[in-house]
């Protein structure tokens, strides 16, 4: 794809349609994603700017880019945007328009990956393709990585490049998914960075009974029935709330009305809460950032109609609060299904911790000074993610890592968090343009 010469929104807004048009879905399967299709749209668009572009493919068709532009002084820090590629599943049924057919309509780009976070990676490309065209040369290295396999928690992507491709990747500072969506308060306008993300502890449980006719169901062991009990267990489990540091600051941030400040800060009272909020978007972020979940999502079993089933697998997703490890999580597990628990058997396909970086950091003041451009006034504000990001495996190679973006306030917070893994999702143009917007005032702030 070869960009036409026009303002940044216009750019962002025809490559991101093409992005989401080539519906690089990642279902989880190796085979799934084939993230190579929107790497080569960016290499073209990126090509003959002058960076240095490297794909690495680790499984046939995950293609991860890297591309660089080298800084001019040596021991300068560093930054890299970070972007993914591949996006989840969409059932048309559910869309009022076509999740991957890229529409523009009222202004705004529809599909699956248009907030999550197709929209980011294309002002990425978009911003350092400006950048280097303009003649801007950074005094560190200025790199944007767009990744395969996020939403399989980065094992063809982010996870594979830190672990075998770690020095080419190395970074003081790092921007990805997903925050500076506008928040109105009584304060003013309060932007969202996100510092910190909830563990991923993914499991399967598999529960076991013994075959039988289904005609003659009395006094059989069914596998079935059982994993039912133990998904209602799970869902059903009372996991106490805990104020965690990243929340308090969040919520001190916002600067509600003291009685409500109060309630989303007291373990005792934030559940009851999120019961009894109207609005069940934000009710569903203020639990998910105050509590450990437990999720059950995915169900096989069965061989026949006729058959009683002797083998049923559960797929569980649990998120975890930092200060969570392996002790708590199976403790809680024991704890949930009670005396089932000597029944199932839970094999673990992911055992990632919360991780967080520190807002005391240069990066910090000059994205807070590059929004305030755009919103006078505004304040950035540390926030936890319930959602998994690429961001945590950069952490543990000592990079300060921040979740950010720089959206419209066409729509409500409430709203944007709604369309991810959701429906309908859309973005504005006026969005994409403050986005790139973002990623040239930053590199300039960073590496000028």
């Amino acid at each position: 794809m070869v960009l036409v010469e026009r303002n940044a929104a216009g750019e962002v807004t025809d490559l991101l349609r093409q992005l989401i048009r080539n519906a690089c879905v990642n279902d989880g399967t190796p085979g799934s994603g084939q993230e190579r299709r929107n790497a080569d749209v960016l290499m073209s668009v990126l090509d003959g700017c002058g960076v240095d572009i490297e794909l690495y493919e680790p499984q046939p068709g995950r293609v991860s880019l890297v591309a660089r532009m080298q800084g001019s002084r040596p021991g300068a820090a560093s930054l890299t945007l970070l972007g993914h590629t591949d996006v989840v599943p969409a059932d048309p049924a559910g869309w009022r328009h076509d999740p991957f057919g890229g529409e523009l309509v009222d202004d705004e780009v529809w599909g699956r990956g248009a907030i999550d976070m197709l929209n980011l990676t294309a002002s990425m490309a978009v911003g350092i393709r400006r950048l280097a065209l303009s003649g801007f040369r950074p005094a560190g290295d200025l790199v944007f990585i767009a990744v395969a396999d996020e939403e399989a928690l980065g094992t063809h992507g982010a996870g594979w490049l830190t672990t075998y491709a770690a020095a080419e990747v190395a970074t003081d500072f790092l921007v990805t998914e997903a925050g500076g969506f506008p928040i109105a308060t009584p304060a003013g306008i309060r932007l969202p960075v996100v510092t910190a993300e909830k563990g991923s502890w993914w499991c399967t449980l598999v529960v076991k009974g013994a075959p039988g006719h289904a005609s003659q169901p009395l006094r059989t062991d069914n596998a079935l029935v059982k994993a039912a009990e133990a998904v209602r267990r799970l869902a059903e489990h009372d996991i106490p709330a805990e104020i965690h540091e990243s929340w308090r600051r969040f919520v001190r941030g916002l600067a509600l009305p003291g009685e409500l400040t109060d309630a989303m800060l007291d373990p005792e009272r934030v559940g009851p809460l999120c019961d009894d909020l109207p609005a069940v978007g934000l009710a569903r972020q203020i639990h998910a950032s105050t509590h450990t979940t437990v999720a059950p999502t995915v169900a096989h079993g069965g061989t026949k109609v006729n058959v009683i089933p002797d083998r049923v697998e559960i797929q569980v997703d649990i998120r975890v609060l930092p200060g969570w490890g392996a002790r708590e999580v199976e403790a809680m597990m024991s704890a949930a299904l009670g005396d089932l628990a000597g029944e199932v058997d839970i094999t673990w396909g992911s055992t990632d911790s919360a991780s967080s970086s520190p807002s005391d950091t240069a990066m910090w003041d000059a994205m807070q000074r590059v929004a305030g451009r755009h919103y006078p006034e505004a304040r950035c504000i540390p926030f936890l993610t319930a959602g998994a990001t690429d961001a945590r495996f950069f952490r543990r190679l000592g990079t300060v890592a921040y979740g950010f973006g720089l959206f419209s306030n066409r729509l409500s917070f409430e709203d944007y968090g709604a369309m991810f893994h959701g429906v309908d999702e859309r973005v504005d143009v006026e969005s994409l343009r403050l986005s790139t917007e973002l990623w040239e005032g930053l590199a300039r702030e960073m590496l000028g």
